[in-house]
């Protein structure tokens, strides 16, 4: 898949603030808040997630073997109800043309499967003779979500189940695919995932594929490098410490496997509003150093940086976070990103990244992960350094020199970021 997503993928999802029951209002007014602020920064990627076809979802929680939109070959349409340009068989075509005509691209979330009611309706495949029924998998299902069987890929008829998906993806202009049900350990369904990534690359049209939930199982890494761009290293994640703080060890194992074309992901930046489906007045929990924390985190590790938060209702905080032009040039320029070392030290434990730059010199990224405000005397022998460098925190702009040694003083859960050069 290396001929996408040659830089890691920035955009906004709809999960994280809507859950299953985004709409189409809401769904332009975030795209047109990208278009106006956030796009000159490299922001793009505008993702419509779970249920888009299930009339009546509100919430986070899904509705067990609710009745789903779909049209006569077995393939999930949006719920006009929710989609008012989808109306006519115009599927996500209107909206899609919207998004692209604000210099953006477009993109949804699909269930590994096909649809359990095409099943039980035993419904034509677009493409062959063969209906659902023939080609689901009816023992591989999701435990979480009831929409769908998997589909066997050693049947006559499934990979034309996924021909006729992508074909009408590509008909509505997507250019991202979130697929859910298909990354994590269990199930592990690996040929339906080839199959899947296969019928995408031969739809005609560049999509980004994204697979999810997490954690993905590590000695799969060579199989996603070639089969998709986007691989969840985490269950859904959300704004809790213990979660943000777990996120150090998943990125110490994967930075190995980033690169062009080919991103594990730390998941979605719970920022600003958040489920908003529950209460309007929700906003994230992680306080301002905790954000800041996870910024660096995913910039220097590379992770794709999806936005979860309500946009439009951004303050100035989250906008600042968002646009930090150095923050997001060391997440497009680092490379052989890694960790240096993780120390419990001075009452508190803190943990050192480094990485190289395109530009020349290094980045370097200073975490506070414990419970206690700290100061770390980090001598530049520890980073192979041993000339004198110019210095340059990221997130203040302040400019120094070293010669010997960084003085880094954190408030407990904060982070700092370093662009160092001769």
């Amino acid at each position: 898949m290396s001929e996408m997503a040659l830089r890691a993928p920035m955009g906004w999802n709809s999960w994280d603030c809507y859950g299953a029951a985004v709409t189409e209002d809401i769904v332009r007014q975030n795209a047109k808040f990208m278009a106006e602020h956030l796009k000159q920064y490299g922001w793009e990627y505008v993702v419509v997630d779970i249920q888009w076809y299930e009339p009546q979802a509100g919430s986070h929680e899904y509705r067990p073997f609710t009745e789903l939109c779909m049209d006569e070959w077995s393939r999930l349409i949006p719920a006009e109800n929710r989609f008012p340009s989808s109306a006519g068989g115009k599927g996500f075509g209107p909206l899609a043309e919207y998004v692209h005509s604000l210099g953006l691209k477009f993109g949804i979330h699909i269930m590994r499967g096909i649809p359990r009611q095409a099943v039980h309706q035993n419904c034509p495949i677009k493409g062959t003779d063969k209906t659902a029924r023939q080609v689901a998998k009816t023992a591989s299902i999701c435990y979480w979500n009831s929409d769908m069987y998997g589909v066997d890929p050693n049947k006559d008829g499934a990979r034309a189940y996924y021909d006729s998906i992508f074909e009408l993806y590509a008909s509505w202009g997507v250019d991202f695919i979130k697929c859910d049900d298909i990354a994590r350990e269990v199930p592990r369904e690996e040929d339906e995932l080839v199959m899947l990534s296969e019928a995408l690359k031969g739809c005609g049209r560049d999509m980004v594929l994204s697979i999810s939930p997490g954690p993905a199982p590590l000695d799969a890494a060579e199989l996603f490098k070639q089969v998709c761009n986007m691989w969840r290293i985490t269950d859904d994640f959300w704004d809790k410490w213990e979660l943000l703080y777990d996120m150090f060890q998943r990125a110490e194992k994967w930075c190995t496997h980033t690169g062009a074309g080919h991103w594990p992901d730390a998941d979605m930046l719970p920022v600003g509003p958040i489920r908003q489906d529950y209460d309007k007045a929700n906003w994230t929990k992680f306080t301002q150093d905790e954000q800041v924390t996870m910024l660096t985190l995913w910039s220097i590790f590379r992770s794709p940086l999806m936005i979860g938060g309500e946009m439009t209702g951004f303050d100035e905080f989250t906008m600042k976070l968002l646009t930090n032009e150095d923050i997001l040039s060391m997440h497009l320029n680092a490379r052989h990103s890694h960790q240096i070392f993780r120390r419990k030290m001075n009452g508190t434990e803190f943990i050192v990244w480094m990485a190289q730059s395109t530009k020349g010199g290094s980045y370097v990224a200073v975490f506070n992960a414990g419970e206690e405000d700290g100061t770390l005397c980090l001598p530049l022998s520890e980073l192979e350094i041993y000339d004198k460098i110019n210095v340059k925190e990221l997130w203040t702009g302040e400019e120094s020199s070293a010669e010997t040694k960084l003085d880094v003083t954190l408030k407990k859960h904060a982070a700092k970021a370093y662009y160092v050069k001769p």
